[in-house]
């Protein structure tokens, strides 16, 4: 039996309600889903205030003061995914750079990536080895349209001050994001070096297409890393995913507020996962 898809978008952290709104107001103008989530993914990455939240512009360098940004999205449909890492002025590599600039693209210096507050950060480490406080770090954006498209992307400038070239889990397929157009997508946000250890997005969305709700596959994923290493030794990791119904579910081993709309809402709520513990 065919499930008749419900226009949906959810996205991680609090920081997230902006762009949750924008991508509900393009769902119901009829947008596509891989649309949608590509068009408010490159707002928010050129948005210098995102930068706080450790995404893209603005973003956090690394610990010789360049920022590099990792990013990817997702389709449902099979075999169609693309990613980018440790991109430098939005662009990587000679070859990348002049395929790009083919196609009407341009490459920005260092410091227009820089905001004062991440420009003044970096000092702060050069001077006094002084760690970043609050944040976040990955946003991870998904959305279902009217056609039962689903389509997830994320994107981060990655741990701040961290080693140059360091990847985390945010462009791998399967650690960072997952979508399977016949059951749903899922998303994963915290310490990718961790993180991508597990595959949990894969994890998750394989536990959907056996029957589990979002929420229901997003604790069992998380139960199955905190039994593995121990619950007291659990890095931070927060999980959001969507099925093809439109229905939300999240877990997090720290307090972890997500934004989510469908159709039967009149607007964008955010939520709020409470992390539990297995010895609870």
């Amino acid at each position: 039996m065919q499930i008749l898809s419900q226009m949906a978008a959810v996205g991680t952290w609090s920081f997230s309600r902006p762009a949750v709104e924008r991508m509900s107001c393009m769902l119901l103008a009829g947008q596509n889903a891989t649309d949608v989530v590509e068009t408010v993914m490159a707002e928010f990455e050129d948005d210098a205030d995102t930068g706080r939240h450790i995404v893209g512009r603005g973003g956090y360098p690394n610990c010789k003061g360049v920022v590099e940004c990792d990013a990817a999205i997702m389709e449902g449909v099979p075999g169609r995914f693309g990613a980018v890492a440790a991109l430098r002025g939005l662009l990587v590599g000679d070859g990348a750079e002049a395929f790009a600039q083919d196609l009407g693209f341009t490459s920005e210096a260092n410091d227009n990536m820089l905001s004062h507050h991440t420009a003044t950060a970096y000092r702060e480490f050069l001077e006094k080895n002084q760690p970043v406080s609050g944040g976040h770090d990955t946003i991870g954006l998904i959305a279902l349209d009217l056609s039962g498209n689903i389509t997830v992307g994320v994107s981060t400038s990655g741990a701040p001050f961290k080693s140059p070239g360091r990847v985390g889990d945010s462009p791998l397929p399967g650690c960072g994001l997952y979508a399977d157009h016949t059951v749903g997508a899922a998303a994963a946000t915290g310490d990718g070096d961790k993180i991508m250890c597990y595959c949990p997005s894969f994890h998750v969305v394989q536990l959907m297409k056996q029957g589990s709700s979002p929420s229901e596959a997003c604790h069992a994923v998380l139960a199955d890393i905190q039994r593995r290493i121990g619950d007291d030794k659990c890095f931070e990791i927060g999980l959001i995913s969507l099925n093809m119904k439109g229905e939300v579910g999240a877990a997090s081993s720290v307090e972890f507020p997500y934004t989510f709309w469908n159709q039967g809402l009149d607007s964008v709520k955010e939520l709020i996962n409470q992390p539990k513990s297995l010895n609870v």
